[in-house]
């Protein structure tokens, strides 16, 4: 199973669309690992940073749900990040 730390960013520094596709592939794991095989995916918040060769950087946040869902759901994100701090 792939784990977010086992993704080395130099790896895909020239294809970004690899790099992300690691990432969501290391979440289907984990999210099998964590439920089983009877799931359905629902609500997603998606936060990436994107870094241009000029050094200047931006984040793009999206969410496929109501802002009020999707702000829930950060506000979760956040208290289990602090937790893993």
């Amino acid at each position: 199973m792939a784990e977010p730390g086992d993704v080395d960013p130099a790896d895909h520094e020239s294809d970004p669309r690899a790099r992300l596709m690691e990432a969501v592939a290391a979440q289907m794991d984990a999210i099998e690992t964590d439920f089983g095989d009877q799931y359905e995916i629902g609500a997603l918040v998606t936060i990436v940073e994107v870094r241009k060769p000029d050094g200047s950087a931006g984040i793009r946040v999206r969410c496929n749900a109501p802002p009020w869902v999707g702000l829930g759901m950060l506000s979760v994100a956040e208290k289990v990040l602090e937790g893993q701090a």
